[in-house]
């Protein structure tokens, strides 16, 4: 899951985001207004940790810019602001949930795997994609009923493809999408073709289908051949 962390105080931030990268999640992090809101026009997160007092704007105007630009997106306050009356404004505007400074980390982690459960119908955990099915809370991956054994970075590179099957995807896109935003600003990202090519191997070792298209200057493509 990619979560992007609004938050100015630095170790805040920096506590936040070491805890979430061992859960196996990418993180991004905005530490003011201005550049919370260039990561939400530019990128997609699963969720986002919404700070309510930046140094330069209120928490509260970038939730109504994510609702108009990444409505997508779930969003849990993350707020030192405990008056009930800011709670239910921020609720009312749109938030999944609200927690109060100080917290615990295991206590965040659990409220932001509630958002996505309520997000996701039990019956949508399943991601399937003809022969390939993958447990999206159990990160188990079975194709033809047999367990496969893929890398973190290869579930996560799967789950990409198969939720944006038959689009086109730049390396640089993917490489966004699993290793975080900074690989924008990096001139090679062909380290992503090793995990393609892995990836490739393992689902047809397993007894599946090629579906990964290379459209050769552009990107892949994930399509029922």
């Amino acid at each position: 899951m990619k979560i992007l962390i609004i938050e100015d105080h630095k170790d805040l931030a920096t506590n936040i985001i070491d805890y979430l990268k061992k859960e196996d999640h990418i993180c991004e992090v905005a530490c003011d207004a201005k550049e919370a809101l260039e990561k939400i026009e530019l990128f997609e997160y699963d969720c986002i940790l919404l700070d309510l007092m930046l140094p330069d704007g209120n928490g509260l105007d970038i939730l109504k810019h994510i609702k108009n630009y990444a409505p997508g997106s779930s969003v849990i306050i993350v707020s030192a602001k405990n008056s009930l009356d800011t709670k239910l404004t921020g609720l009312d505007d749109g938030a999944d949930d609200y927690i109060t400074k100080p917290f615990s980390l295991p206590e965040l982690h659990s409220r932001i795997k509630a958002v996505l459960r309520r997000k996701t119908p039990e019956a949508n955990r399943i991601l399937s994609f003809n022969e390939i099915k993958i447990d999206l809370e159990s990160k188990a991956c079975k194709i033809n009923g047999q367990l496969t054994n893929l890398t973190k970075k290869e579930l996560n590179l799967l789950i990409y493809f198969i939720n944006n099957q038959n689009r086109m995807l730049s390396k640089q896109a993917i490489a966004s999408h699993l290793w975080g935003d900074y690989t924008y600003s990096i001139d090679n990202v062909d380290f992503v073709y090793q995990h393609l090519k892995n990836l490739r191997k393992k689902v047809i070792d397993a007894g599946g289908k090629d579906y990964l298209q290379t459209v050769y200057g552009l990107g892949y493509k994930w399509i029922d051949k």
